[in-house]
């Protein structure tokens, strides 16, 4: 067991989003991993009562381990900004930046970092412009396979792949469920890779890629989170030469957006080598199918280690 200089971590998990079990089971793995190093932790399901709670009874540092919405858009850490209460991950800014993938594209790309083609339309452009015109301006420019995707969201929920472009009405209503703005996107063939970020105070260092194949061939929410549906390989089976873009990218994603303490960002590396921006995630999930601790394990780090190195970053002064 490591000594340390927190005495209370409080782990916010759960939340009202979409992905709320996927939050919970982050939470719980964050806090078990802390527990084995001493660390008093306090695992809380966010509700009406909480900032008040952190108010009166103030932690070294808070873990928001809440997937979606509720912990990734940026109000809630805004909000911790307020109270002055350290906490793990991006800032308020940042991960709005992070959080709408089509800022997070033109961020990447004026960095350097390629992203597929594509375009950002709110709900309300086919009632203005018309629903047939629009889709003719898509056709027109963009050719399947595309896929489009929430502008905002994660674990893939609302994405469609779209083989042809009769498939892409529904498509777009399926985004749709899930926020007012949907991106298309043309979609790159190649190899799905993840590269984590972590930063325990000596600057960002880009863990081994790990390498997605989901049997079904779409890395879906059920792909994601249900063991047996996708193989993973870490190290990804690319060569040391592409490996190092896939970092260089992923690192260079991560200062452009002014991320901080952990990030993953996700890419796709086409047949000429190319690694492909596709978003980046303030908060990976950490659950034991997730793709950031297999990366660490892949990297040989002690995964309690790592997270109560960047808990301890956190709480430390600015």
């Amino acid at each position: 067991m490591t000594a340390s200089s927190l005495s209370r971590v409080v782990v916010l998990a759960g939340g009202i989003s979409h992905e709320r079990d996927v939050s919970l089971r982050s939470g719980r793995r964050v806090a078990d991993a802390l527990l084995e190093h001493g660390v008093e932790i306090e695992l809380v399901d966010p509700d009406a009562s909480l900032l008040e709670q952190l108010r009166a009874n103030r932690p070294d540092v808070v873990w928001p381990a809440l997937h979606g919405a509720s912990g990734e858009d940026g109000a809630l850490r805004g909000l911790l900004e307020f109270l002055g209460v350290p906490f793990v991950g991006s800032d308020a800014a940042a991960s709005r930046l992070a959080w709408d993938k089509p800022t997070a594209k033109t961020i990447a790309e004026r960095a350097g970092v390629p992203t597929p083609r594509s375009i950002t339309l709110p709900r309300d452009a086919f009632r203005e412009l018309g629903a047939d015109a629009v889709f003719a301006a898509i056709s027109d420019e963009l050719v399947p396979p595309l896929v489009v995707k929430p502008a905002r969201g994660g674990s893939a929920q609302g994405v469609t792949i779209v083989e042809d472009a009769a498939g892409l009405p529904r498509a777009m209503v399926d985004a749709y469920t899930y926020g007012d703005v949907a991106l298309v996107e043309q979609r790159i063939t190649g190899t799905e890779i993840a590269v984590g970020v972590i930063d325990t105070g000596d600057g960002p260092v880009a863990l081994p890629a790990v390498e997605i194949e989901p049997l079904s061939g779409v890395y879906s929410f059920e792909a994601r989170y249900n063991a047996g549906e996708t193989r993973f390989y870490t190290p990804a089976r690319i060569s040391e030469e592409v490996a190092a873009r896939a970092a260089e990218a992923a690192l260079t994603a991560h200062r452009a957006l002014g991320l901080r303490h952990v990030s993953r960002v996700d890419l796709i590396v086409d047949g000429a080598g190319t690694p492909w921006f596709l978003e980046a995630n303030v908060l990976p999930g950490l659950t034991e199918t997730s793709l950031l601790p297999q990366a660490l394990e892949a990297a040989g780090h002690d995964l309690g280690w790592v997270y109560l190195k960047l808990a301890e970053s956190a709480a430390k002064p600015v």
